[in-house]
């Protein structure tokens, strides 16, 4: 792994899930971990709830917009995190995947998205104490 390590989050649409929580580890982490994210099948724009449930903790993901998935983005990415992309994920030797199942905020309001957004934030915490050397902080300040 590289001195700053680098994390892709992928989901299908890169409009909910996998932007949230590079939205959570741009805020947590800041410039200690590159953050990418990308979509095997990507949306025209972010979710709405997906954004305002980040804005409620302060963190502004409405400026994002979903980008397709491409081998370079997971050759430049020590870390490839999947969210529901199945197969249309490539996989490469010598990258850490991570799989994690959490349910798809399309088509849901905000108060549906909140616990999705929450458990982002868990596994974010989990994801940069892993990357990162022990005794560096993993707590935003906007607790």
């Amino acid at each position: 792994m590289t001195a700053c390590p680098s994390v892709l989050f992928v989901c299908v649409h890169n409009a909910g899930r996998s932007q949230m929580a590079a939205g959570w580890l741009r805020d947590i982490a800041g410039d200690r971990i590159e953050v990418r994210s990308a979509g095997s099948a990507p949306a025209d724009s972010i979710n709405p709830a997906a954004v305002a449930a980040m804005a409620e903790v302060g963190i502004d993901i409405s400026h994002q917009s979903p980008k397709i998935l491409t081998p370079e983005s997971v050759h430049a990415s020590d870390v490839v995190i999947t969210m529901g992309c199945g197969d249309a994920c490539p996989i490469y030797p010598g990258k850490r995947y991570e799989d994690w199942k959490l349910a798809d905020p399309a088509g849901k309001g905000v108060a549906e998205v909140r616990p999705v957004r929450d458990e982002i934030r868990a596994r974010v915490e989990e994801l940069i104490a892993s990357l990162l050397p022990q005794g560096t902080s993993t707590t935003s300040a906007k607790n």
